[in-house]
């Protein structure tokens, strides 16, 4: 089967891109031709121009529709997955794709669909759904939720444009999200049942180590985007009550993120890393900790984590609460709460046999509900789905 994988990449490297890229292998490996058509955003970073450019090239893109059009004349593809559209590609590239007769899937690891930035978090850290009722994406306005009304407004009008044109309701025949939770929001939004798959992110592909079985670890280990919404502060905030413990953090720095003045000294901050160095740190870990505060597609992070046979804590929100059960392979909490994160990591942190076993516990359910094979036989269904709409 030839493959169309389209997506505009972040400017910097994030969860999306690594699972975009995973996927991507995974059809490789089952035989499938698979190129990708993508822009990135960091084409206009840092950049006033680019800045005006992304605003009405987010609403609308005529020369990427033609773009991909001429693209569409040497490579036939017998479907297409869709994933990020913004800001380079816009609901534009839809167009092409249907007339070409091409079957579409869209991948949605976030809530950009209905909400401008895709977080259901406002600025002040809390979980908003207001642009899911009266008012919509003008919300994203009224708040300010980009903390930048030029961006806000950009985001918002170029939701409300899609939202009225059909653009992108009309363009995909089977939305992928990535947790039964998931679905309910997007049912409850006005996508029908029968047009939404579940896929669960892959689990990712972990390297070998020298050392083979490698001890419980000590560190405390949070693996992300180092933003607000991810709880990077609360993170900080437990780690104060520990100087005796080490906490890592692996990601990179969010264009908003402030490290607070009273830092302590044991919270060591690594960058963002991938294979054999991201495996390393997770094998030296006691436990990954992913406090997020908002809804979040699924982690991979945490199927990692589970993979290398560490605990997660994590929070009871989103898809979270649908891959960890508390008490088993790891513990939730509720987000924002740096008191109970505190409570979570003192726990693990003087019992390693309970680290062991929820370690365990995780590695049986990744294994077997995440592992790339269950994935792909997933995902192949859902494509054969769309062709079958598409017919």
């Amino acid at each position: 089967m030839r493959i169309l994988y389209i997506h505009n990449d972040y400017a910097k490297p994030s969860g999306e891109e690594h699972a975009s890229g995973e996927l991507i292998q995974l059809l490789k490996e089952h035989g499938h031709v698979v190129e990708k058509y993508s822009r990135s955003s960091a084409e206009i970073a840092d950049s006033v121009f680019g800045k005006i450019k992304s605003f009405f090239a987010g609403i609308s893109n005529p020369f990427e529709a033609k773009r991909l059009r001429a693209y569409l004349m040497h490579f036939k593809p017998d479907v297409a997955i869709v994933q990020n559209l913004y800001p380079l590609l816009s609901p534009s590239i839809f167009k092409p794709l249907k007339d070409n007769h091409v079957p579409v899937v869209m991948r949605c690891p976030n809530y950009r669909l209905f909400c401008p930035g895709g977080l259901c978090l406002d600025n002040n850290g809390h979980i908003c759904e207001k642009c899911f009722g009266k008012g919509k994406e003008w919300w994203c306005i009224w708040k300010n939720c980009e903390t930048s009304i030029f961006k806000s407004i950009g985001y918002a009008v170029r939701n409300a444009t899609a939202r009225k044109s059909r653009a992108i309701l009309d363009g995909v025949d089977i939305f992928i999200v990535q947790s039964a939770f998931q679905k309910e929001k997007f049912i409850l939004q006005g996508i029908p049942s029968q047009h939404i798959g579940i896929l669960p992110g892959i689990a990712p592909m972990i390297t070998e180590c020298e050392e083979g079985e490698v001890p419980m670890g000590s560190w405390f280990t949070f693996v992300g985007r180092v933003s607000e919404e991810k709880g990077i502060y609360e993170f900080i905030e437990a780690a104060k009550h520990f100087p005796y413990l080490t906490f890592k953090v692996a990601g990179n720095l969010d264009g908003n993120f402030k490290k607070p003045m009273d830092m302590p000294l044991n919270v060591e901050f690594t960058g963002f890393l991938k294979g054999r160095e991201l495996d390393d740190l997770y094998r030296k870990s006691r436990a990954i900790v992913v406090p997020s505060k908002w809804y979040e597609g699924f982690p991979n992070v945490i199927v990692r984590g589970m993979l290398l046979k560490r605990p997660i804590i994590t929070t009871n929100i989103g898809a979270m609460q649908t891959i960890i059960d508390n008490g088993m392979n790891g513990i939730t909490i509720p987000p924002g709460d740096a008191g109970a994160l505190k409570k979570a990591i003192e726990e693990l942190s003087k019992d390693e046999n309970k680290s062991i076993k929820y370690g365990l516990k995780g590695y049986e359910k990744a294994s077997s509900l995440y592992s790339r094979e269950q994935i792909y036989l997933s995902l192949q269904s859902i494509i054969n789905k769309a062709i079958k709409i598409g017919e």
